[in-house]
């Protein structure tokens, strides 16, 4: 179950990082005529965003900042998923709904995530000193 939650976790990151850098970044920064580059600077942000959340989950003892950075990471690309694919799958006449995923709920998860993450961390640190 638990290898079956590290793929999944992975993938919604994967895909949350890889639409947003190439929407949000490489489709601004770069010309039109560049597609191909587009594409590859995307696939690679994505990967090696997914790359880090997998290793981030697989480590057990990780310091606060690492487990804070991949909370963030799952539940940005989660919050960016769900208001970026959400609007197209139930209002797909919306024009402006995957700007939802983009500019709110995207940011919003990462931010959340990130508290989340460091509260976490200070908690799980609190208890490992009170357990030795």
């Amino acid at each position: 179950m638990r290898l079956f939650a590290k793929i999944l976790v992975s993938i919604v990151v994967f895909l949350g990082l890889y639409f947003f850098s190439y929407w949000m970044l490489f489709a601004q920064i770069l010309p039109d005529n560049a597609l191909p580059a587009q594409n590859v600077l995307a696939l690679l942000t994505g990967l090696a965003a997914a790359f880090a959340v997998w290793r981030g989950m697989s480590s057990a003892d990780q310091g606060i900042l690492a487990t804070a950075a991949t909370w963030a990471a799952i539940a940005g690309a989660l919050g960016f998923c769900g208001g970026f694919f959400g609007p197209l799958i139930f209002a797909p006449n919306a024009n402006q709904g995957p700007l939802l995923g983009i500019f709110i709920t995207g940011p919003l998860g990462f931010v959340g995530g990130g508290l989340c993450g460091l509260i976490y961390a200070f908690f799980h640190r609190a208890q490992g000193r009170t357990a030795s």
